[in-house]
């Protein structure tokens, strides 16, 4: 009895857990997809204009921390005065930004 419920308990939680991979991919998909290409290599008309950075590259995902990702989700990135990404806190939930965080390591190859 406790292994069967054991087992329903890892199913369920790897429920929960794709469900939760499901979403970060489409609110990649609707957000950050434009610039950053589906694929996360920043290989968009929008990308190459911005600069973005490929995040299939190992070089740049060990420069990424990610507070500096989640806050670069929440608050956008600015350069000077120029806006290069708007922010998404008033859209996105604080479990939201971070599902795109590691929606983003997952890019690394």
């Amino acid at each position: 009895m406790k292994k069967l419920i054991v087992c329903s308990l890892a199913l369920l939680v790897a429920g929960v857990v794709s469900v939760r991979a499901a979403d970060a991919k489409e609110l990649w998909e609707k957000n950050c997809a434009k610039c950053h290409g589906p694929d996360g290599k920043g290989d968009t008309k929008m990308g190459k204009k911005l600069e973005i950075r490929d995040y299939t590259d190992a070089k740049v995902q060990g420069t990424l921390k990610d507070a500096e990702m989640t806050k670069a989700i929440k608050d956008g990135v600015k350069e000077g005065d120029k806006v290069r990404m708007k922010g998404f806190s008033d859209a996105l939930s604080d479990d939201e930004v971070k599902a795109l965080a590691a929606y983003v390591r997952a890019f690394k190859k």
